[in-house]
């Protein structure tokens, strides 16, 4: 199971100070991609680039960011997707309300058919009813576990 996975390859991160703005958020969503060697730092350049160019695109509903660049992009080292959750929600745009997100799911892949299935996965897992909520109500990784726990 994909949050299985987060918590086998730590890649799970609940932080307790909020994020200075997006781009902060951002950075410190793929902390542990880079401590574990599956992006370079200038991976999240690249999303932060995207962002600033192409607007919010990766807030995907109210309070979910899926933060991402191209597969084919020489920064991606490896493939995986972490989660990051704020303790409150970073603004993207503070005239959409739609644009605010506290979970962050940040995804790399070596491969655009990877990148592509990642994306599917995730979002049919972010469909499980009442997920969105559970994630949004966790205050420490032992809490992921218990959600994880809870789906097996």
């Amino acid at each position: 199971m994909l949050l299985n996975d987060f918590l086998e390859k730590d890649l799970v991160d609940i932080r307790h100070e909020p994020a200075k703005d997006w781009r902060d958020a951002l950075r410190q969503s793929g902390a542990k991609l880079i401590e574990h060697q599956y992006i370079k730092k200038e991976y999240l350049d690249e999303i932060i680039l995207n962002v600033e160019k192409n607007g919010p695109y990766i807030v995907i509903v109210p309070g979910v960011a899926m933060p991402h660049a191209l597969a084919e992009s020489t920064n991606v080292l490896g493939t995986a997707i972490s989660f990051t959750k704020f303790p409150e929600p970073v603004v993207f745009d503070k005239d959409n309300p739609d644009s605010h997100a506290q979970l962050f799911f940040t995804l790399t892949a070596k491969d655009p058919d990877q990148h592509l299935k990642n994306i599917s996965d995730l979002s049919d897992l972010l469909m499980t009813d009442g997920l969105i909520d559970k994630l949004l109500a966790v205050d420490s990784v032992a809490d992921f576990k218990a959600i994880v726990d809870g789906m097996s």
